[in-house]
């Protein structure tokens, strides 16, 4: 498997850096739901209901205006 360094601002306008493995470059989408895995299991279970299916890049969008975290670049290692 592949590293991948996902840097994202959190909640409190910190830049940080976390390290994923996965086969293939996550997209943001995926990235989203690393970091919800990762940082919010809670909220990681919890289904999209309005923005999933409607929405290109719903976990991303509910990832900014419901956790204030955005992902800012994904990069091999």
């Amino acid at each position: 498997m592949s590293k991948w360094n996902v840097t994202f601002v959190d909640d409190h306008g910190e830049l940080i850096n976390e390290v994923f493995e996965c086969e293939e470059c996550p997209n943001h989408e995926q990235a989203a739901r690393l970091i919800k895995e990762r940082y919010l299991p809670v909220a990681a279970e919890l289904d999209l209901n309005d923005l999933e299916g409607r929405t290109a890049d719903a976990g991303v969008k509910s990832l900014k205006t419901q956790h204030s975290i955005e992902i800012r670049s994904i990069t091999p290692i």
